[in-house]
């Protein structure tokens, strides 16, 4: 641990803290020379290894993330106009799938219509673990190629439990103001609590935290989080 990372945690406390200290916190002890993301980390009573207990979803976050995504459609004819027409920064077909194979990954989220996913699918070992592969579930497998365009440079964020049983979601930037941060969040929150799965029994959320890209993490009163979100 670094000396400025050190100081910083050296300032938090071992209670936890309401989202609005919290937002304000982690925006004073921010210590990089860039704007950092702020990341809403929640940590749920689930299996992932379980299909039943699996929790993934999309939400829009009110005031974006502050971050500028690179949206590569994959589509063909009318709609590969229309994807450009709404402001797609990579469209096209086979000759993105080739590149991707190749390892160009010069993007941050994929949109795919429902015909090519057969071709797409076949991308899945490198798309899948960097959280690109597009999925239904997510509105990234549609022929509403402009509309999920949009709902994309409005702020939507998708998420979905790793392995550890973690949620991870950016929910904007440290140089966004707190109330701000606190209404992402919200967004956030809420979203992840409508995607319980019906199969989980006892605690839903067992504990949240808030961090910047290089601070230390902030233990979130998750009690406090459910009662906002209610």
């Amino acid at each position: 641990m670094g000396k400025k990372l050190q100081e910083a945690a050296a300032k938090i406390q071992s209670t936890a803290y309401d989202l609005p200290t919290a937002c304000r916190l982690v925006k004073e002890l921010a210590y990089a020379k860039f704007d950092e993301t702020v990341e809403l980390a929640i940590r749920l009573n689930v299996d992932p290894k379980r299909a039943d207990q699996m929790v993934r979803g999309t939400t829009s976050l009110p005031h974006g993330t502050g971050k500028k995504v690179r949206i590569l459609v994959l589509a063909k004819g009318e709609k590969e106009q229309e994807a450009r027409e709404a402001g797609a920064d990579y469209v096209g077909g086979e000759e993105f799938m080739e590149k991707i194979k190749e390892g160009w990954l010069d993007f941050d989220c994929v949109i795919a219509t429902p015909d090519l996913m057969g071709a797409v699918g076949k991308l899945g070992k490198i798309l899948g673990p960097r959280g690109l592969m597009p999925n239904p579930k997510t509105g990234t497998v549609t022929f509403e190629v402009a509309k999920a365009i949009q709902e994309i440079r409005k702020g939507r964020v998708e998420f979905k439990v790793d392995k550890s049983g973690i949620v991870h979601v950016p929910i904007g930037k440290v140089s966004f103001d707190e109330q701000q941060l606190v209404e992402n969040a919200q967004a956030v929150f809420e979203a992840v609590l409508r995607a319980k799965p019906a199969s989980t029994k006892g605690r839903y959320v067992k504990s949240a935290f808030l961090s910047s890209t290089m601070g230390p993490g902030i233990p979130l009163d998750s009690v406090e989080l459910s009662r906002r979100a209610a």
